[in-house]
């Protein structure tokens, strides 16, 4: 597709988030499980609710602007997750585990709160003010979701300090 107009960067866009909200469907039950946290576990329980709304949403804008809900693959967020990948494999203990997990997921709503308010932007200045508001929604939850997450890794950072501590005193 060539990008000729701000409309087109725009359908681009919504098809970028779109494959990225469908690929974490699939991550967001293999996170909960692997952590140990049970705080952080319902975090990313709770946001796979709010990631189905979210998709539901996109779905909406796509049809606000007269085009089939189609993704695009997105290089960026299957880099992401596959950091989240690599952390799960490679993390042994639980709180070191607990916080890569916290990391990989902050750096998704990073991504996601870039985009969205980036497509926001956007569909005002297409006068797409419906869809701006559907966008919005999405964006007040990653920002929530990131919020949460900051105050969870508080306990979960110190934690896995701690045990990089004492496993650092049983090998001297």
């Amino acid at each position: 597709m060539a990008l000729a107009s701000l409309d087109d960067l725009f359908h681009t866009g919504l098809r970028d988030m779109y494959y990225a909200e469908k690929k974490l469907l699939k991550v967001l039950p293999r996170m909960a499980k692997a952590s140990a946290n049970e705080q952080l576990s319902e975090a990313f329980q709770n946001h796979l609710a709010e990631t189905e709304s979210q998709v539901q949403r996109l779905e909406q804008v796509f049809e606000i602007i007269d085009q089939r809900p189609r993704s695009k693959k997105c290089p960026a967020i299957d880099g992401l997750v596959e950091e989240g990948s690599e952390i799960m494999k490679e993390a042994h203990e639980d709180n070191v585990k607990d916080a890569g997990l916290l990391a990989a997921g902050q750096a998704v709503e990073h991504y996601e709160i870039a985009r969205y308010g980036t497509l926001i932007a956007w569909a005002r200045q297409m006068d797409q003010q419906k869809a701006a508001g559907l966008l919005e929604e999405n964006l007040k939850e990653e920002k929530a979701a990131d919020e949460l997450l900051t105050t969870i890794s508080e306990e979960v950072n110190e934690a896995a300090q701690m045990d990089g501590e004492s496993e650092k005193d049983d090998n001297e």
